[in-house]
Order: structure tokens, then C-alpha cells, then sequence
């Protein structure tokens, strides 16, 4: 009898130790965060936004699609291209960030990357990668860059080479289909590909701190047969304003966000 009372004591004392480490594993859940129109602006509805950044007061967009593919240099009042590099048929273009006064853009499945002058657009450099190109930003030490999967890759900024890899998650559970990627206040910004989500991610750990809802953010009237998803985020840091638009779609959006 005293050893099996002296058992459930033992029992009951390593329950009781390991109950702070299994609170310590459970993540609360991610914030949700919805948005309010500030400014709209023109979109050309042509573009098939892939990369969008905000650099000196203007934008920078790549856009996709075989033989569509280009890099623009965009007047954000009024939409007007004012630079423009088309990007070989072969390649649909992907991501895009600025380092360093250049441009490095990303492609889909071909498994290259361009590096241009950022004033000239002229070409500087090319590179490889094994898998497919989907977002592309920097954090201010390396460039980070989405496949399509719930991985973010860490490159070495100047020899391009991937030096290591994250895995985003929300309570554990990986998020796949990241896209388009935007460093805002020190979080990663990764569009969900095929919905109006976009997820807030901690670059260190992967674990996604919050969701944002863009729900109903392209009105009806302005969808046409050839409207695609929501793709395209930027951020103005000295300005501390966030650009989104979408895939062909005719209007940009400046948006404040709220917590729900």
C-alpha cells in the first residue's frame, strides 16, 4: 500500500512538473487584423503583379506571365509606367526587392534570378536557384525568398547563395503557399497565393504573429473576367504607409490596418 501511495505521489509530481512545459508549447493564436482604405490609386490592369516595392517615392513592380514578364518603374499617383525592361519570353518573373541600388528579381520554375542597375535597369548579374520563385525581400542583412511552400529561404546578398531556412507556422501547423513577401517594421508580410489573406511573420522564427483580411478590398465593379488574385505588397518606410493591390487589377490601395 505504501508503495503504490508513494507511486501516485511520484505520478502526480511529474504531471505537475511537465504541465508549465506543455502550457510553454501551446501558442496562443495569431491576431487578426482588418483594413481601412486611406488613398486609391491607378493600377495598369495589364499588370500581373507578381513584386511590388516602394523605393524613393515610387514603385517598382515586377510583373508575370510568359512574355508579358517585365520590371516597371511606376508613378504611384497616377499609375503611369515611367521605366520599363521587359523580361525574355522564356522567364515568368516573380519577385522583386532592392539592395544596395540595385533591383533583384526572381522567375517561376526556369530556376534564375536578374540583378539590375537600379537607375539604368540595366542588367548587372545573373544567378541560380534550385526550385521555384515565388516572393522576394530582404531584412537588411539577407534577401528572403518564397517557393510556393510554407519555407522562407535566407540568401546571402551578395554572392546569392541560400545560407539557410525557415519554416512558417500558426500554432505548429505549417502555412503553405506563401507568395509575395514585404519587410514592414521588422515583420515579414507574405501573401497566402489563391485567397485574401496575408500573414505577419516573425523572420527568426517563423511563427505567424498575426493575419490580415482583405476581403472585399477590390470592389465588384471592378473586377473583369481577366481580375486575378491578390498579389502585390509594398511598404513606404519613411512614410510608414502599405501599398496592396492584386494580379490585373485597375486600382492600388493605400491601407491602415486595425485589430479585429
Amino acid at each position: 500500500m505504501r508503495f503504490a501511495l508513494l507511486g501516485s505521489i511520484a505520478l502526480v509530481a511529474i504531471v505537475t512538473m511537465r504541465i508549465p512545459a506543455l502550457r510553454a508549447r501551446v501558442q496562443p493564436a495569431p491576431a487578426v487584423y482588418v483594413y481601412e482604405v486611406v488613398h486609391t490609386y491607378p493600377h495598369d490592369p495589364d499588370a500581373f503583379t507578381q513584386g511590388l516595392i516602394f523605393v524613393d517615392g515610387v514603385l517598382y513592380e515586377s510583373t508575370g506571365l510568359n512574355g508579358k514578364s517585365s520590371l516597371r518603374k511606376v508613378k504611384l499617383e497616377t499609375g503611369e509606367v515611367l521605366q520599363r525592361r521587359d523580361v525574355d519570353a522564356q522567364y515568368f518573373a516573380e519577385g522583386l526587392t532592392e539592395w544596395q541600388g540595385t533591383l533583384v528579381q526572381i522567375t517561376w520554375q526556369t530556376h534564375v534570378g536578374f540583378v539590375y542597375d537600379l537607375a539604368t535597369f540595366a542588367p548587372k548579374r545573373t544567378f541560380n536557384f534550385t526550385g521555384e520563385g515565388w516572393g522576394l525581400t530582404h531584412d537588411g542583412t539577407r534577401l528572403i525568398m518564397s517557393d510556393g511552400s510554407a519555407t522562407l529561404r535566407f540568401l546571402d546578398p551578395v554572392t546569392l547563395a541560400e545560407t539557410g531556412r525557415v519554416t512558417v507556422t500558426d500554432r505548429g501547423q505549417p502555412v503553405t503557399r506563401l507568395n509575395e513577401l514585404e519587410r514592414v517594421r521588422g515583420e515579414i508580410f507574405a501573401n497566402v497565393w489563391g485567397t485574401d489573406s496575408v500573414v505577419r511573420i516573425a523572420p527568426a522564427t517563423g511563427q505567424v504573429t498575426g493575419w490580415i483580411d482583405f476581403t472585399g478590398l477590390l470592389p465588384r465593379a471592378d473586377r473583369t473576367p481577366s481580375t486575378d488574385v491578390l498579389n502585390g505588397i509594398a511598404y513606404d518606410a519613411k512614410g510608414d504607409r502599405l501599398f496592396v493591390t492584386g494580379k490585373q487589377w485597375p486600382k492600388l490601395f493605400e491601407v491602415s490596418l486595425k485589430r479585429r
